[in-house]
């Protein structure tokens, strides 16, 4: 059985609403009591008058049209000889049973009702004592109902009105609470649905506008975490078609590069070898860059050891040299007085930095310059700025995703690769403009004991 919210709410108050209408029938059922009390005290009240003062003065009608003005009742003197004095009017009068004659006041009270000349009334006898003459009371009915009612209003109307609005404000506050749940269940179903777009907050400050945030925190999150998991499949999907070519290119590499060490060797002594050493840099650098294609599906560092940051920034450094100095690129780079060392793959390492830097290195252009500057504390930070004008406003906010660049022959995975391999070792990368400069900033966490 489904329970529905506004049913959990109005059943409590609609059980409330059933207490204070039973209360208000019990109280106006009481008033309804007293109020026959009172009227009843007040016949008894002239029937000891009548009791104790008869000999003080004649029934006469005079005194029964006195007494029937004072107490509200009508009043009918009956004799054992037959009908005396009456305030009843001219005409026959139907009395009531004997059994509603009583010989003592204080046994008068409502008796039952009996029409005359065209009125209801509530009728009781009392027999005098001494001369065996009946006084009959006639008390009208609408004066017992202009009693009754208003001993009875006060109660039911504030029962009344105070379960009605009880109810009004049940079912609007039920309604109210109604909508804003099924607006938060149909913000779910979009969620499920792969809209994460956020809810506008309600304006009372409430639990409702509290469960609001927390649905827009977890649309957020779940946000986050498609697009890291379509980051991820891309790099699964990309690692493994371009394994394959890698492996391949980086074979034939590997030849090309040997074949110039052995002639290297050949002509050692008879020719100059620099240009031979210009091309090996370039073969290394090459079969460095192929690598990335081969790490690009793993999810974490293959071999953690304690790595020397200033000296996998020095590797990266010399490597590039040459393409810095054919393109008249200033490079600096100052070692730090002490070392740097942080926990993870040193080939991964490298390659993270080696991408950073050669992509510093390309947007600086001929001409320009790049520096590299490494701080060592608990967190060590490499930081690589170049002067070249920084990425076209269209991909400066998806810098690091894959396939995303501003360069023409581009490929857009260097940095991806890098912000992979920074995420892979506990740390992160990020980039700014500075001064003109355009500046990326490397964090890892320092090894144990740095």
């Amino acid at each position: 059985m489904r329970w529905r919210i506004r049913s959990q709410l109005l059943l409590p108050l609609l059980t409330l609403l059933l207490g204070v209408v039973g209360v208000s029938v019990l109280t106006a059922v009481a008033s309804a009591g007293r109020a026959r009390q009172q009227i009843e005290s007040r016949l008894r009240g002239v029937g000891q008058t009548l009791s104790f003062e008869q000999g003080t003065f004649s029934l006469n009608k005079p005194v029964l049209t006195m007494m029937s003005g004072m107490s509200g009742a009508e009043f009918l003197l009956v004799s054992p000889e037959g009908e005396g004095p009456s305030t009843l009017g001219e005409g026959p009068i139907h009395l009531p049973p004997g059994e509603t004659i009583c010989d003592d006041w204080r046994d008068l009270h409502l008796g039952p009702p009996v029409a005359v000349h065209g009125r209801t009334y509530f009728c009781s006898g009392l027999r005098l004592p001494g001369n065996g003459q009946v006084i009959y009371i006639f008390y009208p009915e609408s004066l017992w109902q202009d009693a009754l009612w208003e001993a009875v209003w006060p109660s039911l109307v504030l029962g009344g009105s105070m379960g009605l609005a009880s109810l009004v404000l049940a079912v609007g506050l039920g309604q109210r609470l109604s909508r804003r749940l099924q607006a938060l269940e149909r913000r779910t179903r979009l969620i499920a649905a792969g809209d994460f777009s956020p809810m506008p907050l309600p304006g009372r400050n409430d639990e409702i506008r509290d469960l609001t945030r927390s649905v827009n925190e977890m649309a957020q999150k779940l946000a986050q975490f498609q697009e890291t998991a379509r980051r991820t499949e891309r790099f699964r999907l990309l690692g493994q078609v371009s394994g394959g070519l890698a492996h391949q290119l980086r074979n034939g590499l590997t030849g090309a590069r040997l074949a110039v060490q052995l002639f290297e060797r050949e002509c050692a002594g008879r020719v100059d070898t620099a240009a031979l050493d210009v091309a090996l840099r370039q073969l290394t650098l090459l079969e460095t860059h192929l690598k990335r294609f081969l790490d690009l599906g793993r999810q974490g560092p293959s071999r953690t050891t304690p790595c020397s940051l200033p000296a996998l920034v020095g590797e990266a450094v010399e490597l590039l040299r040459p393409q810095c100095k054919h393109a008249g690129i200033e490079l600096r780079w100052k070692p730090p007085t002490g070392d740097a060392v942080v926990n993870g793959d040193a080939g991964q390492l490298g390659q993270l930095i080696l991408n950073v830097l050669g992509n510093a290195v390309e947007a600086a252009g001929p001409g320009g310059d790049v520096v590299v500057r490494l701080e060592s504390g608990a967190t060590c930070v490499l930081e690589i700025s170049d002067s070249g004008a920084g990425p076209p406003p269209e991909v400066a906010e998806r810098l690091f995703e894959p396939f995303v660049t501003g360069k023409p022959e581009g490929v857009g995975l260097g940095l991806a690769v890098a912000r992979q391999i920074a995420e892979a070792h506990g740390g992160r990368i990020a980039w700014r403009r500075e001064a003109g400069r355009t500046v990326f900033r490397i964090e890892l966490a320092a090894a144990f004991g740095q």
